[in-house]
């Protein structure tokens, strides 16, 4: 198999992009562009292997049992993230310096590229779909993005997907700082004039993001097998109720944490576990209704629209909105709490707007998932039986 089709490439591209992030964060302020060189090669490597991985999941198994393989894949993604928090906080106090934060992940990517690599075998791509048979014909490129872009279920569900890349990009970088805004307010901490400041916010939303994480995640998993016993429709109806739960509680954040950060904290977990839910049945409602050989292409775009809409974007006009409001009251903590706090009211929006695209998935689920299956049995040749 070449090294275009062979699908442990994109993980050696991974650890090649570590290898060189990690020693370009050595290099001194003169060489900046070199450090953002890094980062970028880093995301490279990192699509790469998250484009993949699911099309590997979902070769293996199929229905229930791939919700639930899916569900433990995902569990990755809010534990990695609360551990990040966790770590690079630990890493920049211990060190005195926020560049070891940057240093020490690295080779982390690189260990789990390597066990990957060595541990990993690649199944046959749809082995899981096909019922032993083989796929007979293959589609081109274009062929495969214009039936994407016709795909009603997946254009929606990759919006929907946006939505939430939003919110967890923009609360990621600006809710630590809007919680220390709040404890200046309540005149329960002073106003940090030091390089290094404290990280106790980002340690607890850390831990906090871990927890909720697994919990969302698990409990999504729970109940969509169970709503598919009552409806078809099960998997993107669960992501859209659980988008508009999320924008309740994400609206109360900013309701209680004038008053109460505890409330705040309670708001953020319940918030953060309804939004959480959606991860990995994300990814089954494409592996339903796009056939195996169109589903790396599709899980590649669909993180492209994610984080160009979402996280590439949000924290930077969810800043620039907050430095907008303030200008004219730059020197009151006061209104650098609440400036942020209006700024960031442009999530649970954003959230509902996800959820409505999860509802117009619901309407055109069965029908893609119909035409996929109906493709899947035309593009694939029986196995070969042998007479006796």
């Amino acid at each position: 198999m070449s090294a275009v089709s062979n699908r442990n490439f994109p993980v050696g591209l991974d650890n090649k992009t570590h290898i060189f992030s990690f020693s370009f964060l050595f290099l001194s302020l003169q060489y900046y562009w070199l450090f953002v060189l890094s980062r970028g090669l880093v995301g490279i490597g990192e699509s790469s292997y998250s484009s993949i991985s699911p099309t590997i999941i979902g070769d293996l198994f199929t229905n229930n049992s791939r919700t639930m393989m899916l569900s433990v894949f995902y569990l990755a993604i809010p534990l990695g993230s609360g551990l990040g928090y966790i770590l690079g906080a630990c890493a920049k106090v211990a060190a005195g310096d926020w560049h070891w934060a940057l240093r020490v992940s690295p080779v982390l990517g690189i260990t789990a590229g390597t066990l990957i690599l060595v541990f990993v075998p690649e199944p046959k791509r749809g082995s899981a779909d096909q019922m032993g048979g083989r796929i007979k014909t293959r589609t081109s490129w274009a062929c495969d993005m214009k039936a994407l872009a016709k795909n009603r279920s997946y254009v929606f569900s990759s919006l929907a997907s946006a939505a939430v890349s939003f919110a967890t990009g923009a609360f990621g970088m600006m809710i630590p700082l809007y919680l220390a805004r709040a404890q200046i307010v309540q005149k329960t901490a002073e106003a940090c004039t030091k390089e290094i400041c404290s990280s106790t916010d980002s340690l607890i939303f850390g831990a906090i993001t871990c927890v909720t994480g697994l919990l969302g995640v698990v409990i999504g998993a729970a109940t969509t097998r169970f709503c598919r016993q009552k409806t078809d429709r099960a998997d993107p109806l669960v992501c859209a109720v659980s988008m508009l739960g999320s924008a309740i509680f994400i609206c109360l954040i900013f309701v209680v944490a004038k008053k109460s950060i505890e409330g705040a904290y309670v708001c953020i977990f319940i918030g953060e576990t309804l939004l959480f839910l959606n991860w990995a049945i994300t990814a089954d409602i494409l592996m339903f209704v796009v056939i195996p050989t169109r589903r790396a292409t599709a899980v590649a775009f669909q993180s492209f629209i994610s984080h160009l809409l979402g996280d590439a974007g949000s924290p930077y006009l969810i800043g620039l909105i907050s430095d907008a409001l303030q200008a004219s009251y730059a020197t009151s903590a006061l209104w650098r709490f609440l400036s942020l706090g209006y700024a960031l009211m442009l999530c649970p929006f954003i959230i509902v707007l996800g959820g409505m695209f999860f509802l117009a998935t619901a309407l055109f689920f069965l029908d893609d998932r119909e035409k996929a299956e109906k493709q899947l049995s035309q593009l694939t040749r029986p196995p070969s039986s042998v007479k006796v």
